[in-house]
């Protein structure tokens, strides 16, 4: 199993600059040891499962919210039995059914 997930956590009380807050979520992620792509809208995070996932997505929330008093957040996912490597796969194959190259972000 795979739980491919979109998440964009956002404190709305720092004014109109907020990487340095976003920043302390980004590090919980990357810090994880799931595989993951940042992208200018927010990361994309896959894990085995549903509580691996979740668990890390509740600390990068609770990293942001330990320094803001309103925190707007977004969680997208997809939950795929017998599937690893979703973060690739599911791009190549769009490139594949396409027979072209696409701008595509993909994790280093």
């Amino acid at each position: 199993m795979s739980l491919i997930v979109f998440v964009s956590i956002t404190p709305l009380d720092k004014g109109e600059s907020v990487g340095a807050y976003v920043a302390r979520a980004v590090d919980v992620l990357a810090r994880s040891g799931l595989e993951y792509v940042l992208t200018p809208m927010g990361t994309i995070v896959e894990g085995p499962d549903w509580d691996t996932v979740m668990g890390i997505v509740g600390e990068a929330f609770h990293a942001v919210r330990g320094v803001s008093r309103r925190v707007s957040f977004v969680i997208k996912g997809d939950d795929r039995e017998g599937r690893t490597g979703g973060l690739r796969s599911k791009t190549r194959s769009l490139r594949e059914k396409l027979g072209r190259d696409l701008r595509i972000l993909e994790p280093d």
